[in-house]
């Protein structure tokens, strides 16, 4: 079915998959949260993602002060589909070789046909948890060959022992517990399904190889934000920008510069991730938004009200740096907010879980579970925090890839959005000291 098949591999990932001692046997990132292309898991430390070429350029020539707020960028490497012995495809990678992959269409965005999905469909097919005997086909110019195979196996080898739950009625996926977060699974196939569509003119693609932010944490609690108050690219179509320019006018992207776009947060109480989609991040207004933010910052016990500080810090340094970058423009990307949801007491409170749902008859929490009740003297290690951009497939810069729309000074719908935040957090602080 691939090429590449015979191929060697010389070195693999660490911790990576194999596929029949060659390839690296892509999965679905499972804590992938927003964003429309699926992140695939390579190694512990690294995840892959459809090559578009701007954001590669990108990432290649990132100013050496915003590395401290990107994903390390790894290289490239082919990716092409593999059928297993029970007739499932799979996405498999290899060494990258000149001239032989492609990467997604690099044509300007007026050139390039709209995708049109059902959102009806879409939902449907990531209902369930079971997708085994979904019918394949989905795409009516796909070969014979992809026509006749079964669905991308979701009974995936990587998974998380904390169960996933999505609490938006309206996204049309699962609210049940689940080993992973459903964006990332919806995300999966809708990726297979348009790279089938393809497969009759292509059998190998470029993917991105970029640093897993979340590696190193246990229970990633992951907030993501899209950033600024304009979202289209300058090579956009009409139709598109007026789509775009509309999602940002009726969400808080207009009025605060920044919108959720994804969130996944660990809860202490009940041992499973609540999870909001960009559905409902879309609909909320200034003070839903704050509400989502506290969300987001509570652990289903408590306020972590020692993220506030860490995290503003990151967010201050961040909008210095952005301030510094002149001409840049970071239209349609994402901020991640990243923070471990086993802190430094997260023991404790797994282990008395029980005692925590019997309230007490004077309603007082239990010793050792109130604010600052840690088991070891003096205060508390100042929690692990982390805040990154990604998605960089419409960024811009004066001398960039000879693009003719030359922008002045900083890009200050991110930085507005950054302001937001900062002011948010800031109030929230005050009110919860």
């Amino acid at each position: 079915m691939c090429v590449c098949q015979t191929m060697e591999v010389g070195k693999y990932g660490k911790n990576a998959t194999r596929s029949g001692d060659q390839g690296v046997l892509l999965e679905p990132f499972i804590h992938q949260v927003g964003g429309h292309s699926s992140m695939m898991r390579y190694d512990d430390h690294t995840v892959c993602k459809p090559l578009i070429t701007r954001e590669q350029r990108f990432y290649e020539s990132l100013p050496p002060e915003m590395k401290e707020f990107t994903p390390e960028y790894k290289g490239v490497v082919s990716v092409c589909f593999e059928g297993d012995s029970d007739g499932y495809i799979n996405l498999v990678a290899y060494p990258y070789v000149e001239n032989e992959a492609l990467e997604q269409d690099d044509l300007p965005e007026r050139d390039q046909p709209r995708r049109k999905h059902s959102r009806r469909s879409l939902h449907r097919s990531s209902s369930g948890t079971e997708h085994k005997e979904e019918k394949p086909g989905l795409a009516s110019d796909s070969t014979e060959s992809i026509q006749e195979t079964k669905s991308p196996r979701v009974d995936l080898h990587i998974h998380s022992d904390v169960p996933f739950q999505m609490l938006d009625g309206n996204s049309g996926l699962s609210s049940e517990k689940i080993s992973y977060n459903p964006w990332s699974l919806r995300c999966h196939k809708q990726q297979l399904s348009r790279m089938r569509s393809e497969s009759k003119d292509r059998k190998l693609y470029k993917f991105l190889l970029l640093e897993n932010v979340v590696h190193h944490f246990k229970l990633p609690c992951v907030l993501d934000l899209k950033m600024g108050t304009r979202q289209h690219g300058d090579d956009a179509s009409e139709e598109k920008a007026a789509r775009q320019m509309k999602k940002c006018e009726q969400s808080t992207s207009a009025t605060l510069g920044v919108r959720v776009c994804g969130m996944q947060v660990y809860q202490l109480d009940t041992g499973h991730y609540l999870c909001r989609s960009k559905y409902y991040g879309r609909g909320l207004s200034i003070e839903g938004f704050r509400n989502a933010l506290y969300q987001y910052l509570h652990n289903g016990i408590e306020l972590r009200k020692d993220l506030f500080e860490p995290v503003l810090a990151k967010l201050r340094s961040l909008k210095a740096v952005l301030e510094r970058q002149a001409s840049y423009r970071f239209y349609s990307s994402s901020l991640l907010i990243i923070y471990d949801g086993k802190d430094s007491r997260a023991g404790m409170f797994v282990e008395r879980r029980p005692e925590m749902r019997l309230k007490r008859v004077d309603g007082s929490v239990p010793e050792g579970l109130q604010d600052g009740g840690g088991t070891e003297p003096g205060s508390p290690a100042q929690p692990k925090v982390d805040v990154r951009m990604i998605d960089f497939a419409h960024s811009t810069f004066k001398g960039f890839r000879d693009d003719p729309t030359v922008h002045d000074g900083p890009d200050m719908g991110y930085v507005f959005g950054l302001e937001s935040l900062i002011n948010i957090m800031e109030q929230m602080r005050e009110e919860n000291q």
